[in-house]
């Protein structure tokens, strides 16, 4: 297969990324009602109790494979994360009715789509007793790639990473506003709350990598959140037949330290750095971090 007739069926006429992602999905127990994460870390327990590679804070979805709970990680102070608060997750347009099901016991409220407006109109969903939020953030290599095409341009793997690395500083310079819309809902209330995209890594990550920033995480915590990606996350299958679109296809499908730290090392050659970043951009001053560590990290013991 040509590459350029392999990345088109990965755009179809659906509206961006792919979303006929031909997944093979397991069957999940109509008796399983409950997560591995159901008991509760002691409170302080921070880190060691919620390790940064632990799968199971992926929840057993069939429909959505990058479904993920963000409690546990330490915060400022030490305080971990409140657990079944704050999720992210890849679209839920495909979620089964059992999904719905486990979904509606954790008690999730709120969804941040940060889809753009193709792909939400292509894979629209509704969840019973959850206000969905459009904040949508066009995917640049999508729109690189048509640029692409139009020009009769070839897309290898170097142009491909030079995509991926020009989306990272693009959600720095750009897609500010979306991501301070972000934090505005995360500011109004603790009722549950998953933000996501389309396969929940890219824009998603960016913005799980804001919120536990804000939230006081350390830099180590982000990024192996962030990576933990490639290990839970479905893709759609390489092409057998073309050894540079299989190498597209890693680049693109995948997610690499070298992103996200592209967007961090531009969050600190902004003015006053990641912080000042998250003040002057975002709208996260003192007085919010406070208010999101008061909403979504566990009380100081005693």
């Amino acid at each position: 297969m040509r590459i350029e007739a392999y990345f088109r069926t990965l755009m179809d006429t659906q509206g961006g990324y792919s979303y006929a992602l031909r997944r093979v999905v397991g069957s999940i127990p109509a008796s399983r009602t409950t997560f591995a994460y159901d008991r509760p870390a002691p409170r302080g327990a921070g880190l060691q109790n919620a390790r940064m590679d632990d799968l199971s804070r992926a929840l057993p979805l069939a429909g959505a494979s990058n479904f993920r709970d963000l409690g546990g990680y330490a915060g400022a102070g030490g305080r971990p994360l409140r657990w079944r608060r704050l999720f992210r997750s890849d679209h839920l347009a495909a979620l089964t009715p059992h999904d719905t099901q486990l979904l509606s016991q954790l008690g999730l409220a709120r969804a941040i789509d940060l889809r753009g407006q193709e792909e939400r109109a292509a894979q629209s969903y509704a969840l019973p007793a959850v206000r969905s939020l459009s904040v949508p953030i066009e995917p640049m290599v999508v729109r690189r790639y048509r640029a692409l095409a139009a020009r009769g341009e070839r897309l290898d793997e170097a142009g491909a990473l030079r995509l991926m690395r020009e989306t990272y500083r693009g959600f720095v310079a750009d897609d500010a506003p979306q991501f301070a819309e972000v934090f505005a809902q995360l500011l109004q209330d603790d009722s549950p709350l998953v933000f996501h995209c389309t396969a929940g890594k890219d824009r998603t990550g960016f913005a799980a990598a804001l919120v536990l920033l804000a939230l006081g995480a350390s830099r180590a915590m982000v990024m192996q959140d962030y990576l933990l990606t490639n290990r839970v996350y479905r893709k759609p299958p390489p092409p057998a037949d073309d050894a540079a679109a299989r190498a597209v296809h890693e680049v693109i499908w995948g997610v690499r330290a070298e992103y996200l730290q592209l967007a961090l090392d531009d969050m600190e050659r902004q003015p006053g750095g990641v912080q000042g970043y998250l003040q002057q951009r975002l709208g996260v001053g003192e007085a919010a971090r406070r208010r999101l560590a008061q909403l979504y990290l566990e009380p100081q013991p005693g």
